[in-house]
């Protein structure tokens, strides 16, 4: 009998998880298998790999042999460099350029949020200048046009003292 480690699918609709099982390679993916070996549940992040690493290396050793995504998972456990003696070494994870993005946009709302106060603040010293200004003028305008009629009257009645 040929046996093959393997996965077999197991959860729901759009949301899988896989059992690795050790079964006959003649067998449906989900069919009989002889053992479990572990577990895969590749939707979470990280990806969670459960493997007993006594089962699946008995298995190796009795001539089973790995599919390519179980071996891939049986070097993550550390189950196959218990099996073959060739140490894995963890691809590095490479820097998320949206760590980048996502600070450049912060970098960029604080730099508008700034330049906005900024402005607001020049705009509302505009105003008042503007707004004091204005106000001068035309308290001078009154001013004037109070001392002409002031002066008008004092005329007015000077002339009609003098009549």
């Amino acid at each position: 009998m040929a046996v093959k480690l393997r996965l077999m699918r197991m959860g729901k609709k759009k949301q899988p998880t896989y059992r690795v099982v050790a079964a006959d390679s003649r067998k449906a993916r989900n069919g009989r298998f002889l053992e479990v070996v572990g577990f895969y549940d590749p939707l979470n992040d990280p990806s969670i790999i459960k493997i007993d690493n006594d089962k699946a290396v008995h298995w190796l050793r009795h001539g089973a042999q790995p599919s390519d995504r179980v071996k891939k998972l049986l070097e993550i456990s550390g189950a196959w460099e218990d099996f073959s003696g060739e140490a894995f070494v963890a691809p590095v994870a490479k820097a998320k350029p949206v760590v980048e993005e996502v600070a450049e946009e912060v970098v960029e709302e604080v730099a508008e949020e700034v330049v906005e106060e900024v402005a607001e603040e020049a705009a509302e010293e505009v105003v008042e200048e503007v707004a004091e200004e204005a106000a001068e003028e035309v308290a001078e305008e009154a001013a004037e046009e109070v001392a002409e009629e002031a002066a008008e009257e004092v005329a007015e009645e000077v002339a009609e003292e003098e009549k």
